[in-house]
């Protein structure tokens, strides 16, 4: 089970795969050499002129609605999404054609407090044109295709761009609105030289470290913290194993925590890496089930003797931390498969498949644990009311 998960998580992973084919030749130009980007099923093709320091490029992209805008850039400075510089094709509201205009995404482009109006671009285009794919004849409806064309000087031996890109539902007049905010908008952005082709290995560690950090919390604070809990709420009223549930008990629980004290760091490193995207209630919630679980790792340096007074606090602390890291650690997991895209994931089904599998386990345990109970009360009634014998093994039911 767990490596079907593991290779499910893989799988449904929606930036391990390019879905996209990427293509130099166009109806109307070829070029030399193109790249497929790492979302949104977009793609670049290019001609570098050495000596005169010109770019002749084509971006390949899709609508997502018939009222939406189709946007990409260059940000000259960094590879974020505040300061680029783009051109972004949408319907026009008035003829229903495609329009191409520029745009330079500053900082209150996040704000939202002001529509994004067109302005001149401060880098130099000079020529840039937009056209559906399949000519004059073609019509913007969700997944209609789109090439963005631009020919740019850049400047001499800097050959190395940021390239960013995205697409939206709607355009407000002649203001194209706020993008989606999945995983795949969020992380639209790479950097590669033109001259070369050779894409930045700082994507691939990103996607790597992404995958990584997934699978081990989702082992981790998902499947062995909860096991951890199961094994001490259910084996230590099994007499015949005495003490070794406690030390079963122990090592899954620092096994999950040292393993999600991993996935946990790989996490706060992804944060660094990617300074525009931002998860609060993902980085709440996973910081909160790391403090809870270090809580109980040191609890078990101060855990009194049976005799002591203070036992039975320590217990009620004990049974509370461990429940709570148990409740966050799940909740966190589903979290991050929203947050990674893959809500509809082979892997959030297996993971589903498995913590349903362990819910069912823990029913009956809990069902016949009752029974057991009531059986032993029932039986402590009847000895007290002196019905059964106390010791004698032959005894039965006096009358």
């Amino acid at each position: 089970m767990l490596f079907l998960f593991c290779l499910f998580f893989l799988l449904s992973l929606p930036n391990v795969t390019f879905c996209a084919h990427c293509t130099t030749t166009t109806p109307t130009r070829t070029f030399e050499k193109c790249i497929t980007l790492p979302t949104q099923q977009a793609s670049i093709a290019w001609t570098y002129h050495s000596h005169n320091s010109t770019l002749d490029l084509v971006f390949f992209g899709n609508f997502i609605s018939p009222s939406g805008w189709v946007g990409w850039g260059i940000n000259p400075i960094s590879p974020e999404m505040t300061g680029t510089r783009a051109l972004i094709a949408f319907p026009d509201p008035n003829s229903g054609q495609i329009v191409l205009l520029p745009y330079i995404l500053d900082p209150t482009v996040k704000l939202q407090r002001t529509p994004l109006l067109s302005r001149p671009l401060d880098i130099r285009i000079i020529s840039s044109s937009a056209t559906l794919y399949g000519g004059k004849l073609a019509t913007v409806h969700a997944g209609a295709a789109i090439q963005i064309y631009a020919t740019l000087k850049l400047t001499p031996n800097r050959t190395k761009l940021h390239h960013v890109w995205n697409r939206g539902l709607y355009v407000q007049g002649y203001s194209p609105t706020v993008h989606p905010t999945n995983p795949n908008d969020l992380s639209s952005i790479t950097t590669f030289d033109v001259t070369s082709g050779s894409m930045a290995t700082r994507r691939t560690n990103i996607l790597t470290l992404r995958a990584a950090h997934g699978i081990i919390n989702a082992v981790s604070w998902g499947i062995m913290l909860p096991i951890g809990a199961v094994t001490a709420r259910y084996l230590r009223h099994i007499q015949s194993i005495g003490p070794t549930w406690f030390y079963v008990h122990a090592a899954i629980q620092l096994f999950a925590f040292v393993l999600g004290t991993v996935g946990f760091a790989i996490g706060v490193k992804l944060g660094d890496m990617s300074p525009g995207v931002q998860y609060g209630l993902h980085r709440k919630l996973g910081f909160a089930a790391f403090i809870l679980g270090g809580l109980q790792t040191l609890a078990l340096l101060f855990r009194p003797k049976t005799t002591n007074k203070f036992r039975k606090y320590w217990k009620s602390y004990h049974h509370f931390v461990g429940y709570a890291c148990v409740v966050i650690g799940v909740v966190n997991v589903f979290q991050g498969f929203e947050v990674m895209g893959a809500g509809g994931s082979y892997a959030k089904l297996a993971y589903c498949l498995g913590l349903s599998t362990l819910i069912g386990v823990c029913i009956a345990l809990e069902v016949n644990s009752w029974v057991v109970f009531c059986r032993k009360s029932k039986e402590e009634k009847l000895r007290r009311e002196g019905l059964i014998g106390g010791s004698d093994k032959g005894s039965g039911i006096h009358t």
